[in-house]
């Protein structure tokens, strides 16, 4: 065969590269795609940098710091103890405070008759209540009479 066969054969080498560059481009990203993984590669590599930064600053300062920390131990321990009562009390205090606060406001809008959230349950359970009370009233007066009777029965005198 010769060269000319064979080259009418198979494309020449300037087509293949056309669609080569063809394909490439159908596949390669757009000018915004490329701006936003430049900005994740660098933000990155910063975000990396300032982690080692402060790893390596972590290890150095208990390296230095732990024979000081080590001997003033004794003052740190009732200090720490001291501050974490003080912040759990005080956060406690203000906790109850809000609620106190929000229950009062609550029973204010209630009384006002403003119906604040849940004063349908409210009601319904205070009827709930009132009736069992007045069944029960009942039924200790008819249990009561019962008693009576048999009280008189057991002692006619009495």
């Amino acid at each position: 065969m010769s060269d000319r066969q064979y080259s009418s054969r198979r494309p020449s080498a300037a087509a293949a590269t056309g669609t080569f560059l063809q394909k490439l481009r159908e596949h390669a990203p757009n000018s915004a795609q490329l701006i936003g993984f430049a900005t994740l590669i660098i933000s990155g590599g910063i975000l990396l940098t300032l982690t080692g930064l402060t790893l390596t600053a972590t290890v150095l300062g208990i390296i230095f710091f732990a024979p000081l920390i080590i001997i003033s131990s004794p003052i740190w321990i009732p200090i720490g103890v001291l501050i974490s009562v003080t912040v759990a009390g005080t956060l406690s205090f203000l906790g109850f405070g809000v609620g106190t606060v929000a229950v009062l406001s609550w029973i204010y809008r209630y009384f006002r008759g403003f119906h604040p959230p849940g004063s349908d349950r409210f009601d319904y359970a205070r009827s709930r209540i009132a009736d069992t009370a007045s069944h029960v009233k009942d039924y200790a007066r008819e249990y009561g009479g019962y008693l009576q009777s048999k009280v008189k029965d057991a002692a006619p005198g009495a």
